[in-house]
């Protein structure tokens, strides 16, 4: 398994052949509160070229819990959320799969990632062994409210997995002006 640095890359088809299907999982803590707590939602969307989202339809959230070919879907898991792709069907048309994780804004409570610790995003293999892992770095994130944790691409004829961790300060608003799609 290997443990990256924001902006690190890992090759997973390249060094794993015959590895057609992964699992994203997602994890953080946190901090107990009296009142409310922020809810975490993940969020994958499937982008073109241009790192745009192809569609509505190429999102995949707690409303829309698989993509329309079923290459993306959410499943349950031992991990806080977790997504699985079925790499061999994903469309040609999608270049990358971005996987964020929002605050959700119709919950009473924090509304940014500042209760937030030990966030973390990782890929794995069907059956559970981890390839990569990335331990998403929480400084001062009062202001966040939506982060873009990592991303599967393809290079070449292989997929490859992009460490990020690139906050939101305004929220889903931003990754809607980023990724072109609608709210």
């Amino acid at each position: 398994m290997a443990s990256l640095i924001p902006g690190a890359n890992a090759a997973l088809t390249a060094e794993n052949p015959g590895l057609a299907e992964v699992l994203v999982g997602f994890g953080w803590e946190v901090i107990p509160s009296r009142g409310p707590q922020a809810e975490l939602v993940p969020l994958a969307i499937m982008c073109d070229a241009d790192d745009k989202a192809i569609s509505n339809d190429h999102l995949v959230f707690f409303n829309q819990l698989e993509s329309q070919d079923g290459s993306v879907q959410f499943v349950d898991t031992s991990d806080a959320e977790e997504i699985d792709v079925d790499l061999s069907l994903v469309p040609e048309a999608v270049e990358k799969i971005a996987f964020l994780v929002y605050v959700d804004p119709d919950v009473r409570g924090a509304a940014d990632f500042s209760a937030v610790r030990s966030a973390y995003v990782r890929v794995a293999t069907k059956d559970g062994r981890e390839l990569v892992r990335f331990d998403v770095p929480l400084a001062d994130n009062r202001n966040v409210h939506a982060m873009l944790f990592g991303e599967l691409y393809r290079h070449r004829a292989d997929w490859k997995f992009r460490a990020i961790g690139q906050g939101y300060a305004n929220g889903l608003a931003g990754v809607a002006r980023d990724f072109r799609i609608e709210l």
